[in-house]
């Protein structure tokens, strides 16, 4: 019974306590991820969620009302 609380809770809880993140922080976290798998040439731009356009999103922060966009060069 306990385990079934505990994965509604993540359920529940779960993207909204992620998107809550502020954004410089959420950012470093994805930046040092993708450092990690080795990719050097790219741009993380953090902007608000009318501005993302067609452009890929790697994460939401600030209550989700900004968004992380990905560009490689």
């Amino acid at each position: 019974m306990r385990r079934i609380i505990v994965i509604v809770a993540a359920l529940a809880f779960g993207p909204q306590a992620l998107a809550a993140k502020p954004c410089e922080e959420l950012k470093t976290e994805i930046a040092a991820k993708i450092d990690a798998n080795g990719v050097k040439a790219y741009e993380l731009e953090i902007v608000a969620n009318d501005q993302v356009g067609d452009k890929k999103v790697v994460g939401s922060c600030d209550g989700g009302t900004k968004k992380i966009l990905y560009t490689r060069k």
